[in-house]
């Protein structure tokens, strides 16, 4: 693989284009400066506006979401995993029906698997703009976003509407539903009835892992994250591992599409055919057979993020 060929693999976070118009909630006040970003895989925007960086099918979806302190993602859920890890900024996770039934605030490194079938939002409580990453279960991600029947009545009070081919309609803008297509259909009360609404207490120990928790761990070799024996266990059709200075594993190379990133330090990635450094926010999909060894280029703390696919088929959370 030459320079190059690799190049075009690493999206660089420098290089991230965003999009202000991907979801149903764009203009919904407090959540209308949010920014959504697809890396990898054509992610769960609603919006033709989206850009996507990599397209490629490689069995998950790697997203991100930047938003400005006090703004916040409305309450939805996913049909396969959400993983999130904090790049920077301090944020607010909470869930529920009505956002009331727990959350848990997460630093810079902090990861997240959030279980399926529980609706979610997200809040940047931090004094910046501040930058999570997202890891999102199958190709296709399991086929969009749920939102809580609130968020579609609010965003239709703007000029929102949701079609039922999963697109977004602008009213303000002169677009209507095509011929054909009806609205989104809110969940009624028997599928409300159906979706959970687990404590704090019960989510965060099986499901929350943290930076500083995972660099200590790491201190001989690579510490599991998710997967079946991990830190957090799942089975969400791919696993997660942590790196850092004192777990480096030379060189290695995996028959498995492979997704390298940085979440904190320089690191410098070697292969057959050339070198690169990867920064905090930078994301490289690295191909299956392709031998590489990753080291921190600099001296200080350094903690990365590798992601797998595996055989285990994109679904609802292992054990919930």
């Amino acid at each position: 693989m030459t320079p190059a060929e690799l190049d075009a693999r690493i999206v660089r976070y420098g290089d991230l284009i965003p999009c202000k118009t991907a979801f149903i909630d764009a203009h919904t006040p407090g959540s209308d400066q949010k920014e959504n970003f697809t890396i990898i895989g054509g992610g769960v925007s609603e919006s033709p506006d989206q850009h996507v960086h990599i397209a490629d099918k490689i069995g998950f979806n790697i997203g991100a979401a930047g938003q400005p302190p006090r703004v916040r993602n409305s309450l939805h859920t996913h049909r396969t995993a959400e993983v999130f890890f904090v790049l920077s900024g301090r944020w607010r996770f909470f869930w529920g029906r009505w956002g009331k039934a727990g959350e848990v605030t997460l630093e810079a490194g902090d990861i997240f698997n959030i279980p399926t079938h529980m609706f979610r939002g997200f809040e940047n409580i931090g004094d910046d703009y501040g930058m999570i990453m997202a890891i999102l279960g199958g190709d296709d991600a399991g086929g969009g976003v749920v939102w809580a029947p609130q968020v579609i009545e609010d965003a239709k009070a703007h000029g929102l509407v949701l079609g039922e081919n999963g697109k977004l309609y602008d009213t303000k803008k002169g677009q209507n539903l095509p011929c054909g297509v009806g609205p989104m259909q809110v969940l009624d009360d028997a599928a409300l009835a159906e979706f959970p609404e687990p404590t704090t207490a019960e989510v965060v120990p099986r499901f929350v892992a943290r930076f500083w928790d995972m660099m200590a761990l790491s201190d001989r070799q690579p510490v599991d994250v998710i997967g079946p024996d991990a830190m957090i266990r799942d089975k969400p059709g791919f696993e997660v591992d942590f790196i850092s200075r004192d777990s480096l594993d030379g060189a290695t190379t995996s028959q498995r599409n492979q997704v390298i990133m940085p979440v904190l330090g320089h690191w410098r990635l070697d292969w057959e055919g050339g070198s690169t450094v990867l920064n905090p926010g930078d994301t490289c999909a690295m191909p299956p057979g392709v031998a590489h060894a990753l080291a921190p280029s600099m001296t200080g703390t350094a903690g990365c993020y590798r992601i797998r696919d595996t055989d285990d088929p994109a679904g609802r959370t292992w054990g919930v």
